[in-house]
């Protein structure tokens, strides 16, 4: 009897262990925005009348990376290289058009969380290939707010000086940079050979008509916050992802977010009217014919709309993060926060992102876990969110898995490292060299170049210390090029070192591109 007694007390000890080490796993909340540049948050300080309180406290209890840039700026490159650790070319998700039953060639972060024993869910955007959401017990993606958005709200009659928005069927009042604004609901805008004009999200900004707690932020952060109390329930460490739309296009902000900020109180970026005659990025992004992305006037009211959409997000990832805490998850979770590409709001006449400048191509990133991450640390070494998922694999115990970045553990910590002297970003649409290929960023040199040694794209080269509007290419038809050509063929001699490690088919035709 003695002896049984002493075996179940055993085991007693051992299960106690057990589930007291599975209670002491670290969870993940990965919340990520859709085209938020790098400066839309107050702490920034580039905008002073936006405001962003709970994300800027986020930023003081943790670690807050000052110059993060995407892998790629287009929404589902980017995020299979956040999920996956991979470069684009490894990954083999090239644009926003891709084979929706494709198998990318290594499992996500969550996947692998998954056969560790962590509940997942999803919540939000999915801009990616449907093998890559099957881990998921939970998923819900943009389409089913579409239909929760139907089903809770009466479409109504668009009236003079609206229209129906395509993207979310409801009614939206036209603000004067938007291309039919001042024309009737049924009206149709005829380009120069009289036939109608194909407007696309980007065209629509103005307010939507529907209450602010139908907005499709509302839905997706409210889907997260109930995600937070079913994880809860199931016992097991978790894995929960916020896929936020906005600020994606269309720009068109509910009240009371729209007119939050004032048109007035918009300062334009100083690149507005570059001619970019010496930049490979002349014609990009309907920069020639769309002139109201440049036309100083009309810009103030995106920037607006864009702006109260960001502190709508804001609002709603403060109560998310309250959640978090009533549960009781707030110290034992990695919080990180990011975005998948920047938007160029007007700078160099620009809308949308696609390209390397700083505002397509830099991004924000926070992160907290208050057991491992000292609160108020700022990272000013510039990284990639490739390296995304071997910190989030490091951080929450899991034996590391080969990927194409490396955790970031480093740079919080403070330790010295060369595993990120230098950052490199892809665009390889379609496989087609009409356009930069690879931008690469060290110190404060940055270079972009095609993989092809026959393409007529301009080489670029700018130092952002001297030049961070990125105005002044030292490269292309610059008649002084000779001076900086040292520096331009320093950066292609690190890219191609990436290239290689990277096993990249581009190697060779980098290595023969004439700077």
């Amino acid at each position: 009897m003695r002896n049984l007694i002493i075996s179940l007390f055993g085991i007693i000890l051992i299960f106690s262990s057990c589930v007291q080490h599975e209670e002491e796993k670290t969870n993940l909340l990965f919340i990520i925005t859709d085209q938020q540049r790098f400066d839309a948050l107050e702490m920034v300080g580039n905008f002073p009348f936006l405001k962003t309180p709970n994300l800027d406290k986020l930023a003081e209890q943790g670690v807050f990376f000052k110059t993060a840039y995407t892998q790629c700026a287009v929404c589902a490159p980017a995020r299979a290289s956040i999920l996956t650790g991979c470069t684009i070319e490894n990954h083999g998700v090239y644009t926003n058009y891709f084979d929706d039953t494709m198998h990318t060639p290594m499992k996500t972060f969550d996947e692998i969380l998954v056969e560790n024993g962590y509940y997942t869910e999803y919540h939000g955007k999915f801009h990616d290939p449907t093998p890559m959401s099957s881990c998921y017990s939970v998923l819900t993606r943009n389409k089913d707010y579409f239909k929760y958005l139907e089903k809770h709200y009466t479409a109504k009659a668009a009236k003079l000086g609206e229209r129906i928005d395509p993207t979310f069927k409801q009614a939206y009042r036209m603000d004067p940079i938007d291309p039919m604004y001042g024309m009737a609901p049924d009206e149709k805008l005829l380009d120069s050979n009289g036939n109608p004009t194909v407007f696309i999200q980007p065209d629509q900004h103005g307010e939507l008509l529907i209450p602010p707690e139908l907005s499709i932020t509302a839905f997706q952060v409210g889907n997260a916050i109930k995600a937070i109390k079913r994880a809860k329930k199931s016992g097991k460490p978790f894995s929960l992802t916020c896929s936020i739309y906005y600020p994606h296009s269309p720009i068109l902000p509910t009240k009371p977010y729209h007119g939050m900020y004032s048109v007035n109180e918009m300062s334009v970026a100083e690149s507005i009217l570059d001619d970019m005659k010496n930049s490979p990025y002349f014609q990009t992004n309907g920069r020639q014919f769309k002139r109201e992305y440049a036309d100083t006037t009309k810009i103030k009211y995106m920037m607006s709309n864009y702006f109260g959409l960001i502190t709508e997000i804001d609002d709603w990832i403060g109560k998310l993060l309250e959640t978090l805490k009533e549960n009781g998850f707030e110290e034992n979770t990695l919080v990180i926060f990011t975005s998948d590409h920047g938007e160029m709001l007007g700078a160099h006449g620009m809308r949308e992102k696609n390209i390397f400048c700083e505002e397509s191509a830099r991004i924000p990133l926070i992160m907290r876990l208050p057991t491992h991450i000292k609160a108020g640390v700022e990272v000013n070494t510039p990284i990639s969110n490739i390296n995304l998922y071997a910190t989030i694999l490091d951080y929450l115990g899991i034996e590391e898995n080969e990927s194409d970045g490396n955790t970031l553990r480093y740079l919080i910590e403070g330790e010295k490292t060369d595993k990120f002297d230098f950052v490199v970003t892809e665009w390889n649409y379609n496989l087609k060299d009409n356009e930069p290929n690879y931008m690469i960023l060290k110190g404060d040199w940055k270079m972009f170049i095609p993989y092809s040694p026959s393409s007529n794209v301009l080489n670029a080269l700018y130092n952002l210390k001297d030049d961070p509007n990125e105005m002044n290419n030292l490269l292309g038809n610059n008649p002084e090029s000779t001076k900086f050509q040292n520096k331009a063929n320093e950066l292609k001699k690190n890219l191609l070192l990436w290239l290689e490690e990277k096993k990249s088919i581009h190697y060779q035709g980098v290595s023969e591109r004439i700077l």
